[in-house]
């Protein structure tokens, strides 16, 4: 167990968790989100891909999937908002004996809806999916998902053959969807039994252009309101699917100044209400014309607003990855937004108005928020 100091909030606060490159950092304010304090960092020198503050049950967990270069990964637990941290047994997450394949990064954790609240889902490198059923404290492997007929012929893409988006049943049922690059979306209805679910969606980069797997998906996200409309950014496109994936609708086309980028954010709030941070191009992946701007649409797609204000408009070439931008449960949601330069932007009230929350953090790997109960 090793101590260190904790993150000074209480319920009502909200919290704002930075994953970066040299360790975890954190930022707290009171439910107006105007005051914010900066913590940190916890696992220094560590890479940080995956965090988590898991709030149900009465309890205020926070999760830690952190890469060192000398003993590889693992996922830490806090119950006391990191004053102090377990450190697991080598085994809390790993293949088991036999299966040829070890954990290179915890790229995601995921914790289940309420009506399972000791249930939390891990993605990680090799593109595989673990469960736990004790609230993050021991892992194990969704075999269903590894055995795959299609897992042999998956490819990487830039970051590595990774599981980075998990996407849970509100409802707390065994119905999962989950993301791999450059391997698509893939969903369950029992938990074990999978299927590819990416029609309508392109593959240009491929000799066959709208394959059954391997496209490039870089983020998914739900409306909680609405829980089979799904929101995707590809590699290629924006997308949005009214049934769980069943088809897919490009969206946004013409609209956005690209539809390359990496995260998507769906509204907690309001249903047809996303978020989408365009980058450049696949070869320059930084925000177009230097203006870091957040797109957002209220019906589903079909128009897109420019939103800026406080946001760097000039000579602003910056990077945000997939897990790079997230939104809180309030209403107007708050949004958040960290770089790979190192500085994190929030805003009140669903991305009308955005301050710069912190600069010169080492680069932002992923940014997750809660609200203490």
């Amino acid at each position: 167990m090793v101590e260190q100091a904790s993150i000074n909030a209480s319920a009502g606060d909200v919290v704002v968790l930075v994953g970066t490159t040299k360790g975890l950092f954190a930022l707290t304010a009171g439910p107006d989100r105007t005051d914010w304090t900066l913590a940190g960092p916890w696992f220094m020198g560590e890479e940080i891909y995956a965090a988590a503050l898991d709030c149900r049950g009465g309890r205020a967990r926070l999760l830690v999937g952190a890469t060192s270069s000398h003993w590889g990964p693992s996922v830490y637990r806090s119950d006391d908002l990191g004053g102090t941290w377990i450190e697991p047994e080598p085994q809390t997450l790993a293949f088991p004996e036999g299966v040829g394949a070890a954990v290179a990064h915890v790229w995601q954790l995921q914790p289940a809806g309420d009506a399972q609240p000791d249930v939390v889902y891990a993605g990680v490198e090799p593109a595989a999916l673990f469960r736990s059923d004790d609230g993050g404290q021991s892992f194990h492997l969704n075999e269903g998902l590894w055995g795959h007929e299609h897992r042999p012929q998956w490819q990487p893409g830039g970051g590595g053959l990774c599981l980075h988006t998990i996407v849970p049943d509100p409802a707390g049922g065994p119905r999962l969807g989950i993301a791999i690059s450059a391997a698509g979306f893939y969903r369950t209805d029992d938990g074990q039994n999978w299927e590819a679910a990416n029609v309508g969606i392109r593959a240009p980069f491929l000799p066959e252009p709208a394959p059954e797997f391997g496209q490039c998906v870089h983020k998914v996200d739900r409306h909680p309101a609405e829980p089979d409309t799904l929101f995707l950014q590809h590699h290629w496109g924006v997308y949005r699917s009214s049934d769980f994936g069943g088809k897919w609708e490009e969206v946004g086309a013409d609209a956005l100044p690209s539809t390359f980028g990496f995260p998507v954010v769906a509204d907690p709030n309001r249903a047809g209400t996303a978020y989408v941070l365009p980058l450049t191009s696949d070869m320059f992946r930084c925000t177009p014309d230097g203006r870091l701007r957040v797109y957002r649409t209220t019906d589903g797609g079909d128009t897109w607003d420019a939103l800026g204000q406080g946001l760097p408009q000039e000579n602003a070439y910056v990077t945000v990855l997939r897990d790079g931008f997230t939104a809180d449960r309030l209403d107007p949601a708050g949004l958040y937004v960290g770089t790979r330069t190192g500085d994190v932007y929030g805003s009140p009230d669903a991305g009308e108005s955005w301050t710069e929350l912190a600069r010169h953090l080492p680069p932002v790997l992923c940014v997750k928020t809660a609200v203490l109960r």
